[in-house]
């Protein structure tokens, strides 16, 4: 019988499989892949898929609230690098003809908030609901921001406060009529574009989207670049748990890394930005990750295959 594995084995299975990038192109491994553009440049590419049952449940989330979330997972990614999103394509599978006119008014009001037009994409048949987003992106002042390029001492920031997407579906798991900011957080997250721009030209170091949880999102970073991980401070939303800040994920924020914390704050300000969080430190130690002077466990969302 095949053995299941998790979602880091089988990347890292496909690391070995695939070639090995050209220098100055990221492929496997990072938020989207980095591919050389024109002059300074660079071009961005992510994927995602929304699976039903996996990635969603229609008895709380509509159809338009899957179709405005698949577009958003992937701009963030392209948010993580500090580029913008140019344009993407989507594939369904499973859908009816009265399931698509649903589905796209959410991806239509996602394309219209980060000026990403859908332009094409591929319809098939299946037994479950599918929904695939690949978004092209590029970099134009600064960036790509890679996950690898953390270094001991920068400070860890994070954009804004965790959980309120895991204590809305949890809410919604209680009642799936309710429709408040812990609801409307779960159902429709919004990508940081505008916060990512800005950390990029405020020279962080490293960044990536919490998708999966805080917790094992700045393990991946940590990873990349060879450092520890040393956290003083979470900033838990309104109505949720530290557990949810941790390892709730889809929130959607942006953890960076980055050494001149004058320089983060006046980009931001300057972009009219709630200033980022501080929430902890690199340190010397890459097997370290710590919270609360305490071992962190690395909580979060993370598929297993088989």
């Amino acid at each position: 019988m095949e053995r299941i594995g998790t979602e880091r084995e089988a990347i890292s299975l496909l690391s070995m499989a695939l070639p090995r990038p050209p220098a100055g192109e990221t492929w496997l491994g990072d938020d989207a892949a980095v591919l050389s553009g024109q002059g300074d440049a660079s071009l961005l590419l992510a994927t995602d898929s929304l699976v039903a049952g996996v990635h969603f449940d229609l008895r709380w989330s509509s159809l338009a609230d899957v179709g405005w979330k698949a577009l958003t997972a992937n701009v963030s990614d392209i948010a993580a690098m500090g580029g913008e999103p140019v344009a993407a394509v989507v594939a369904v599978a499973g859908a009816t003809v009265a399931d698509l006119e649903h589905l796209y008014s959410g991806l239509v009001d996602a394309a219209a908030t980060y000026r990403c037009p859908v332009v094409g994409g591929d319809l098939s048949a299946a037994s479950e609901l599918v929904v695939s987003v690949a978004v092209l992106g590029s970099t134009r002042e600064a960036g790509p921001v890679l996950r690898s390029g953390a270094r001991v001492g920068d400070s860890l920031l994070v954009t804004g406060v965790l959980g309120r997407a895991a204590a809305g579906m949890r809410s919604l798991r209680g009642d799936a009529r309710r429709g408040g900011e812990l609801e409307t957080a779960h159902r429709r997250p919004v990508a940081r574009l505008a916060h990512g721009r800005a950390a990029a030209l405020s020279g962080a170091s490293a960044m990536i989207d919490v998708s999966d949880g805080l917790a094992i999102d700045l393990d991946r970073l940590a990873l990349a670049s060879g450092v520890g991980v040393e956290l003083t401070e979470v900033p838990v939303a309104a109505g949720a748990t530290l557990g949810d800040a941790l390892g709730g994920g889809e929130d959607y924020e942006l953890v960076f890394a980055a050494r001149d914390l004058k320089r983060v704050n006046e980009h931001f300000a300057a972009a009219d930005l709630p200033l980022p969080l501080e929430i902890g430190t690199c340190t010397a130690d890459a097997s370290s990750r710590l919270l609360f002077g305490e071992e962190m466990p690395v909580s979060g969302y993370e598929h297993f295959l088989g």
